[in-house]
């Protein structure tokens, strides 16, 4: 495996494995202390950090609907896409197993059915509908995604850019958390759900399909909103190793 594509899937295997521990973390052993504003702000922060730490690597998708919008996009082809998506399911279950262990050591802590994960219904705080759920997923996405590949000529990310992605997502965790405890990412939702069993298992379809539908929306709308011929910033061409789409260098 060439060093370039090494480095770049261990990037988005460690970004989401970080991303759920400290994200999800923040719901599962601290969610009483700190509120849904805290959890917004967990999950935010690290992607902010993240975005700067790992971005100029692999763009810090660390979600496989920014990686289905930034292939849709052509930033990225079909293999390092598939690549990126294994990786961060492999992270996300990683990062769920260490916080599970973590969790375990907490007294008359109950993770069944429960672990930071999403859903609808009876699972829900605000009892929101399967319909309900599978609206906000699609929307809240589409802003996460929009965000990203708006602030992102390719790859990279440069500038103000890492404010805005967790800015969006610390947005999104805002108002969705109390909704259906916010997935916005299937590799974040697929992690936890494994440790959790029951109806997190059963309800898990919903928070991969509406996020991959959100990320693919606003792929295509952003075709629309910018251009894909505006001219690149010197520091994406740096941060990818493909010189077209669907190719590797």
């Amino acid at each position: 495996m060439e060093t370039t594509q090494t480095r770049t899937l261990v990037a988005e295997f460690l970004g989401t494995l970080l991303l759920v521990f400290f994200g999800v973390g923040a719901a599962v052993l601290a969610g009483e202390y700190i509120g849904t504003f805290g959890i917004a702000l967990a999950f935010g922060f690290v992607m902010l950090a993240l975005a700067y730490a790992l971005g100029p690597i692999s763009g810090c998708h660390i979600n496989p609907a920014v990686t289905l919008g930034m292939l849709l996009a052509r930033r990225i082809g079909v293999r390092t896409a598939a690549e990126y998506w294994i990786a961060q399911l492999l992270g996300a279950i990683v990062g769920s197993a260490l916080l599970f262990l973590v969790a375990k050591q907490v007294p008359g802590l109950g993770t069944h059915d429960a672990f930071g994960t999403n859903g609808w219904g009876d699972r829900s705080a605000v009892h929101l509908n399967l319909g309900g759920a599978f609206v906000a997923e699609i929307v809240m996405t589409f802003l996460f995604v929009f965000v990203v590949l708006s602030v992102t000529h390719r790859v990279a990310v440069l500038g103000f850019g890492g404010l805005a992605i967790g800015l969006a997502l610390g947005t999104v965790h805002l108002i969705g958390v109390p909704l259906d405890g916010t997935s916005v990412n299937p590799a974040r939702s697929i992690g936890p759900a494994l440790f959790a069993g029951g109806g997190a298992i059963a309800q898990l379809w919903l928070f991969i399909l509406a996020p991959l539908i959100g990320g693919a929306l606003a792929a295509v709308v952003h075709q629309i909103t910018h251009p894909p011929h505006e001219p690149r910033q010197i520091a994406d061409e740096a941060a990818t190793d493909e010189s077209a789409p669907g190719e590797r260098v």
